[in-house]
């Protein structure tokens, strides 16, 4: 008899977080001492009077695994909620980069092309360099930057993905 390996997929986790020192390191550590990598992780703050954060976590794994994420990171103080935003139904999810490319003559005029089909801002200027804003999916920002790679790509930052249930109702 063959037992079908489960194939891992992609997965977004919202965690709601008291905001207190080392929580995020907790987080990670649970992370790394079960061997699951992370992909992407923002933090920000979502109360008023800053008692609590959503962590976002972007993770690749099967079912029964993330099944077992879940329960580590619910069994967490101070975890208040785990939603597996990708289970949960339809969300919005978006990223932030901001791409330096260098370039002069053809190579500027095309970089400034593609920024505009991509509908990247340009935050700076020089006579040898744009630094372009992007905003979406993390898939269009990847296709950006590997089309910027061809024209003069210097470096990129990215804010990782932030991601939020659609609908009236919180995740």
């Amino acid at each position: 008899m063959h037992i079908k390996e489960e194939l891992a997929e992609r997965h977004t986790l919202s965690v709601l977080v008291d905001n207190e020192p080392g929580i995020l390191a907790r987080i990670a550590g649970m992370f790394t001492a079960r061997g699951y990598n992370i992909e992407s992780l923002t933090v920000t703050d979502v109360s008023e009077d800053q008692s609590v954060s959503r962590i976002t976590i972007v993770t690749s794994a099967s079912s029964h695994v993330m099944e077992q994420i879940i329960a580590q990171l619910d069994r967490l103080v101070p975890v208040h909620r785990v939603t597996d935003l990708t289970a949960f139904g339809p969300h919005v999810e978006r990223e932030l980069a901001l791409v330096k490319v260098a370039g002069r003559g053809d190579d500027r005029i095309e970089a400034l092309r593609l920024a505009d089909v991509y509908r990247a801002r340009v935050v700076d200027a020089t006579t040898a360099s744009f630094i372009f804003e992007l905003t979406g999916s993390t898939d269009k920002i990847d296709s950006f930057v590997a089309l910027m790679r061809e024209v003069g790509l210097v470096e990129v930052a990215r804010t990782g993905v932030v991601a939020i249930a659609r609908g009236a109702e919180a995740a």
